[in-house]
């Protein structure tokens, strides 16, 4: 099962957290099997991403394959990887607190294809093409451009 998570985030170095209600098919899922990996959706594939969350495994037994997903199984937790996109958290349930609704998931292993990494081994976020979710506009975004260094840039202003 797959779906389309718009709450969450890096909640610790090795932890995410998500806002996931229990009625879902995929949080039974998750819970069953005390496991779940979290794909980054790329803009290419807006439309299959978007269509995961919006149709329920519930009715819908083969969301995979409908969404054009290929399920591969994972070596590090007991959930699916999808082949189409190229990179993915694999974490072991750590909690989950249903007055919340609250998913705490512990990182094990994350999975990137050598498609989206630059010449050091990194990340590079041009290649990988993340869709942004837009909440009040419910809307996808692609990233843009470089607006400055992390770490480095804010030196500037202690010299003021």
């Amino acid at each position: 099962d797959l779906m389309n998570a718009a709450w969450g985030g890096i909640s610790e170095a090795d932890e995410i957290s998500m806002c996931l209600s229990e009625e879902r098919q995929t949080v039974r899922n998750i819970l069953g099997r005390k496991a779940f990996t979290v794909s980054v959706g790329t803009a290419d594939q807006a439309a299959a991403c978007d269509y995961v969350g919006v149709v329920s495994g519930n009715n819908e037994p083969d969301k995979f394959a409908k969404a054009g997903f290929t399920a591969i199984k994972s070596e590090n937790v007991n959930a699916p990887l999808i082949a189409e996109l190229n990179m993915a958290l694999e974490c072991k349930v750590a909690s989950y607190d249903e007055a919340s609704h609250i998913l705490i998931g512990e990182v094990v292993n994350i999975s990137v294809d050598e498609s989206v990494l630059d010449d050091e081994g990194n990340i590079d976020a041009k290649k990988l093409d993340p869709m942004i979710y837009e909440s009040p506009g419910r809307k996808y975004y692609r990233l843009g451009e470089c607006v400055g260094n992390a770490y480095s840039d804010g030196h500037k202003l202690e010299r003021l």
